[in-house]
């Protein structure tokens, strides 16, 4: 269970913002930055995560950085971040309603 909120949180993480670089990402998440290219690599392996290069790119977007690299979702990748986030606010709703009758009861 602990995976998969890490590769939640990570998905998530990716699509609100640009990462330049693993160990931005891994500051920002908590993780060391071994616990977060193990799971970089676990969703890259699942397609969920793309690496892409810039370093070619005459239109890149951050000319500052010294990395050529950023992480993006790919479009499955979204689908089962999306898919996460369903099964997050079910449980959390489920949980809502187990307090609620718990506490209507006393």
């Amino acid at each position: 269970m602990k995976n998969k909120q890490d590769h939640f949180d990570i998905l998530r993480k990716i699509d609100k913002k640009v990462y330049l670089n693993q160990r931005i990402l891994a500051q920002d998440l908590g993780f060391s930055l071994g616990k977060l290219n193990y799971c970089l690599n676990a969703l890259q392996k699942k397609g969920l995560v793309k690496l892409k290069n810039f370093k070619n790119n005459p239109n890149k977007f951050n000319a500052m950085s010294k990395n050529n690299y950023f992480y993006i979702l790919t479009p499955r990748g979204i689908t089962h971040k999306t898919k996460l986030t369903i099964n997050f606010m079910k449980k959390k709703i489920q949980e809502y309603n187990e307090l609620k009758n718990e506490l209507e009861k006393k």
